[in-house]
C-alpha cells in the first residue's frame, strides 16, 4: 500500500522518475505525474481508468513557470490571474509545442492551475516540469478530499500520498477560457461565477459534453457514488415513498424526522455554502459505505458556490 506522509523530497524524486504521487490541493487531491514524460501521463489515464479524450490540468507553483507552455494570455484572463491566482481557478489557454497532445486530448488549448495548498506549493516549487494532476480517484467516482480517500481506492496503485489534511474547498477548480472575445466558464467549481463576474463582467457558462469535452470535468456523468442516487426536496419529502432502513439522505441544513440519524448527513446546519462544498464529497463517500440501496440528495440554494455544489449533485444522481 501507498505510504502516507509529508515527505515532499520523496515525492519530487518519484515524479522526476515518472512515478505517480497523491498530491493535496485546496480543492481535491490530485493524482500527480510528470507532464513531460508520456509514460507517466499514460499511467495517470490507466490508474484512473480515465478516457484519453478527457484533458488533464497542468499545475505549477507560479504562473510565471507556466508561460513556456502557453502562447498567449488574453487580457480578461490576465485580470483573473492577478486577482485569483494562486487559488481554485484553472485557465484554458492556447498551448505551446512543449505540451503533449496526451495532456490536451489533441486540442489546441491547455488547462493551467496554480494551487494555493502549502504542500502542493512546496512540491511544485521544487520541480522544473509541469505536473499533470486530475482528481485521485477512479474515473467517474467521487473526488477525494483526504489522503485516506486516495488510499482507499488508489493505495495499491501508487507508492506515496502526500498528507495535506482535509481539502478546504472540497470542490474541483472552476475552469475559465475565452471564445470569440467572451469569457467562458467550462466547469463550475471552487470559485463562484459571481466572483469571476465581479472582475470581468458577464460570462458564458458552457454546457457539459457527452463526447469531446473542451476542458476537464465536462462529461455528463461524474462525481457519482455507487448507489441509486435521486434528487428530492424538503417540499416533496412528506409524499416520498422510501424504506427508512435502505435509504440514505444528504440535506443542505435540515434534519429529517422520519429518517434514522445514521442514514442522513447534513452538509451545513448553519446554511454555509462554503461548509457544504467542503463536506459534499466526504458525505457522498460516507453514504456509499453504508448498507443502503438508494441515496436521496437535496439541492442547495443556486447562488455563489451553490451553483457548483448543485452541478456535482445533479451529475451524481441518476436524473441527468
Amino acid at each position: 500500500m501507498a505510504e502516507i506522509s509529508k515527505n515532499v523530497a520523496k515525492a519530487v524524486e518519484l515524479l522526476k522518475h515518472g512515478e505517480l504521487v497523491g498530491m493535496p490541493t485546496e480543492t481535491v487531491y490530485g493524482l500527480a505525474g510528470n507532464a513531460l514524460i508520456d509514460d507517466a501521463v499514460l499511467s495517470i489515464f490507466e490508474v484512473k481508468n480515465r478516457p484519453k479524450f478527457d484533458p488533464l490540468i497542468l499545475h505549477f507553483s507560479t504562473f510565471e513557470k507556466a508561460l513556456p507552455y502557453i502562447l498567449e494570455v488574453p487580457a480578461p484572463l490576465k485580470n483573473l490571474i492577478e486577482r485569483f491566482t494562486p487559488g481554485p481557478l484553472t485557465f484554458l489557454l492556447p498551448k505551446s509545442s512543449l505540451v503533449s497532445d496526451l495532456i490536451t486530448a489533441g486540442l489546441d488549448r491547455v488547462a493551467i492551475r496554480i494551487p494555493t495548498h502549502p504542500l502542493a506549493q512546496e512540491l511544485l516549487a521544487q520541480v522544473d516540469f509541469p505536473v499533470a494532476a486530475p482528481s485521485a480517484n477512479p474515473f467517474g467516482y467521487v473526488s477525494p478530499t483526504s489522503a485516506k480517500h486516495v488510499e482507499d481506492q488508489l493505495g495499491n496503485k501508487i507508492s506515496l500520498i502526500l498528507d495535506g489534511g482535509e481539502c478546504q474547498v472540497g470542490l474541483e477548480s472552476t475552469i475559465v477560457g475565452m471564445e470569440e472575445g467572451a469569457v467562458c466558464i467550462y466547469r463550475k467549481g471552487g470559485l463562484s461565477v459571481e466572483d469571476i463576474e465581479e472582475v470581468v463582467g458577464e460570462v458564458i457558462v458552457k454546457s457539459k459534453s457527452s463526447s469531446q469535452p473542451a476542458a476537464p470535468g465536462m462529461l455528463h456523468s461524474h462525481y457519482a457514488p455507487n448507489k441509486t442516487n435521486l434528487l428530492f426536496s424538503l417540499e416533496s419529502f412528506p409524499d416520498l415513498q422510501f424504506n427508512p432502513k435502505t435509504s440514505g439522505f444528504i440535506t443542505f441544513s435540515e434534519i429529517l424526522a422520519d429518517v434514522p440519524q445514521s442514514n442522513q448527513i447534513i452538509l451545513s446546519p448553519s446554511k454555509d455554502l462554503n461548509k457544504a462544498a467542503s463536506e459534499l464529497f466526504s458525505a457522498l463517500r460516507e453514504m456509499d459505505k453504508k448498507d443502503i440501496e438508494t441515496l436521496y440528495l437535496e439541492l442547495v440554494p443556486e447562488i455563489g458556490l451553490g451553483r457548483a455544489i448543485n452541478d456535482r449533485i445533479r451529475r451524481a444522481t441518476n436524473e441527468k
